[in-house]
């Protein structure tokens, strides 16, 4: 294929261009990110129902809920490896039908534990596609767009979580409650497991017809097709060069013996321990515990249950707004000084969410806290600035930088750990708030303002500055005041 001479005294150097083609396959491949948000979520509108089918106590419950976080963090350390032997494109049709029989299995689900089975199933496709999405996205997406394309997956997140509580929302209003009997007499809590298999096919459908990475193609020296992807999709203007920069990354990796993420540091290579640490920072801030226990949040500053779930809802939407915002912004202002942003917001809102909450009242004859003004205010202002802080930065900005960080040799691998370890962390987080609000609220948000300040110092020491690099580039990182993140280390 003839390709334009960007040599010395060639002319003026080409520039990347993003078409609609990339646009479209980074869309496709954010559908996952859809189902991951979505099967995430769409339990919670079952659980008291759920409660009432099979009798289940409280711990019981609380396992059904949290099971499909323990099939997130398998499915997310196996898809690296996955992506590597079969390709990106197997692994994406692989999660959609985890999800698939997730949703049918789970609506039909004749007992508990047949149940936590299906979550489980569906808990791989999610781990999955958490590694698979940023991979692809970072790999088929000009340097100069990837940021703005790689926040897509952070969108469709955001956009299934929102999906799944308004069609339960719907499903349970129209059938008169999530106990009661909707399509051919089946309870409406069933139909808001199976509606997921309607988005699980049409990713199976859309995968099949995306092409496959050209790093992936490249490793595999099938240089052809690799060369009609980078031009076709990525808008590569100098598709040999570019060919032989990939070659020569992968080359010098396996020479160097790179595919370990193994080091003589801490047991693993510095950058692999960047991306750990930003999972699990993304997590240890608690923004799961504003979504999981929004409701019980907004009882507690005196709405009532429809208001709360109101509310709820509309915090989902400004996370939308949010992650929008962060699209517009990240290939324009950068990853790290959005971080430094995020992280300052984060812990002063979290800090005013302690602050207000040491003033909470028990209610007589209750465990319920309120709060008296003008500290309900507070709280809940906090609690809406801490969402916006968080979902135009550390929300998708993470996933950004998880696809674009690790040298092209040991993404897939290096990313499915950095996942696994989110997961983990996600289970940790959601697990121990019941626990750390009955100790206090304030200790609670205080712990998850601690967290945030810690990320602040994290950043400014050791995340590197990403924007407008090529993946081929990221062997050379500087992590913090001049070390390098060299594989060796």
């Amino acid at each position: 294929m003839s390709t334009p001479d960007t040599r010395s005294g060639a002319g003026p150097a080409p520039t990347q261009r993003l078409n609609a083609k990339v646009v479209g396959i980074s869309v496709a491949a954010a559908v996952g990110g859809f189902l991951f948000g979505f099967d995430t979520s769409v339990i919670n509108g079952a659980v008291n129902a759920l409660s009432d089918e099979f009798s289940l106590g409280a711990g019981l419950t609380g396992f059904a809920v949290s099971s499909a976080l323990l099939g997130c963090a398998v499915g997310a350390w196996f898809a690296g490896a996955l992506s590597n032997r079969f390709g990106r494109i197997p692994v994406m049709v692989i999660a959609a039908i985890l999800f698939f029989i997730s949703a049918v299995g789970s609506g039909l689900a004749f007992g508990v534990w047949d149940l936590i089975v299906w979550r489980v199933v569906g808990g791989l496709g999610v781990g999955a596609a958490s590694v698979i999405a940023p991979a692809y996205i970072a790999e088929v997406a000009p340097a100069k767009f990837r940021g703005r394309l790689g926040s897509l997956q952070q969108l469709a997140i955001v956009l299934g979580i929102f999906t799944a509580l308004l069609s339960n929302a719907i499903i349970a209003n129209s059938a008169g409650g999530s106990s009661e009997s909707f399509w051919f007499g089946v309870a409406a809590w069933r139909w808001m497991f199976m509606i997921e298999a309607v988005p699980a096919a049409a990713y199976g459908v859309m995968a099949l017809f995306l092409p496959e990475s050209p790093r992936y193609l490249i490793r595999k020296n099938e240089v052809d097709r690799a060369s009609k992807v980078l031009y076709d999709f990525t808008g590569e203007p100098d598709v040999n060069l570019k060919i032989e920069q990939i070659r020569k990354t992968l080359e010098r990796e396996e020479k160097e013996s790179l595919r370990d993420l193994l080091g003589g540091r801490f047991g693993l290579k510095p950058i692999v321990w960047l991306g750990i640490l930003l999972s699990l920072f993304q997590q240890l801030v608690g923004i799961n515990v504003i979504f999981y226990y929004s409701t019980t949040l907004w009882q507690s500053v005196g709405f009532d249950e429809s208001q709360a779930l109101l509310t709820s809802t509309i915090t989902s939407v400004m996370n939308i707004v949010a992650t929008i915002i962060a699209i517009l912004l990240v290939d324009k202002v950068g990853r790290r000084v959005m971080l430094l942003v995020g992280s300052a917001g984060m812990a002063a809102s979290l800090g005013l969410m302690s602050l207000a909450f040491s003033f909470g009242e028990v209610a007589a004859g209750s465990d319920a806290i309120t709060l008296p003004d003008p500290w309900s205010t507070v709280a809940l202002i906090s609690a809406n600035a801490f969402v916006m802080f968080f979902g135009t930065t550390w929300g998708p900005l993470v996933w950004v930088l998880l696809g674009e960080i690790f040298p092209n040799q040991i993404r897939a691998s290096a990313l499915a750990v950095a996942a696994a370890a989110q997961w983990a962390a996600n289970w940790a987080v959601s697990a121990s708030f019941p626990t750390l609000s009955n100790i206090g609220l304030t200790f609670a948000y205080g712990l998850y303002a601690f967290f945030a300040l810690l990320s602040l110092a994290f950043v400014y020491y050791w995340v590197p500055e990403t924007k407008d690099r090529e993946l081929e580039d990221m062997d050379t990182l500087e992590l913090g005041r001049g070390r390098q993140s060299r594989q060796e280390d």
